[in-house]
């Protein structure tokens, strides 16, 4: 049996970084972007709170997605992906090692398409932080951004999300 996976691409700043990175950044940055991917009919995605599923469209980012990337089919079975999802979250994608430039939901996206498809997703997607971080402009908001990042909380507000910890 094969099964779709899709990328999904939200712009955080709602346009926003395409009206002001010119000025800040030097260079036109199209979006802020958050990713997760679609496979056997759930929302796959990470943060701080670690390795998430939900109904597609019904995460915090809703449907408001920026662009849609059909990225293959895979023949792994669900079972399969679960347990690796599971693995994953036990080790390199646990909710405290979350980082939002350095180890954020694209590398997890990334990560989770190598698996399925054989593939990563868009290197313009993952490399975006760094290209951020090497101006001026990143380098100074660096420490206030990564001051506001959310800690890993013990409960979950959302009692649809199941989480892999």
């Amino acid at each position: 049996m094969s099964y779709s996976v899709e990328l999904w691409l939200f712009d955080l700043s709602n346009g926003m970084a395409k009206q002001l990175s010119p000025a800040f950044v030097g260079r036109e940055i199209e979006g802020i972007w958050h990713t997760s991917v679609i496979v056997y009919g759930k929302e796959h995605f990470y943060g701080s709170e670690g390795i998430c599923y939900e109904t597609p469209g019904s995460t915090l980012v809703g449907t408001n997605t920026y662009k849609r990337f059909p990225m293959g089919e895979t023949a792994i079975p669900p079972e399969v992906f679960y347990d690796y999802l599971k693995q994953l979250g036990d080790t390199q994608f646990s909710g405290d090692k979350y980082k939002l430039f350095e180890h954020n939901c694209n590398n997890f996206s990334s990560e989770i398409c190598t698996f399925l498809i054989g593939k990563p997703i868009p290197e313009f997607i993952t490399n975006l932080p760094n290209e951020v971080l090497q101006t001026p402009f990143g380098q100074m908001i660096k420490p206030m951004l990564e001051s506001m990042q959310p800690q890993v909380s013990s409960q979950h507000s959302h009692n649809q999300t199941s989480r892999f910890q």
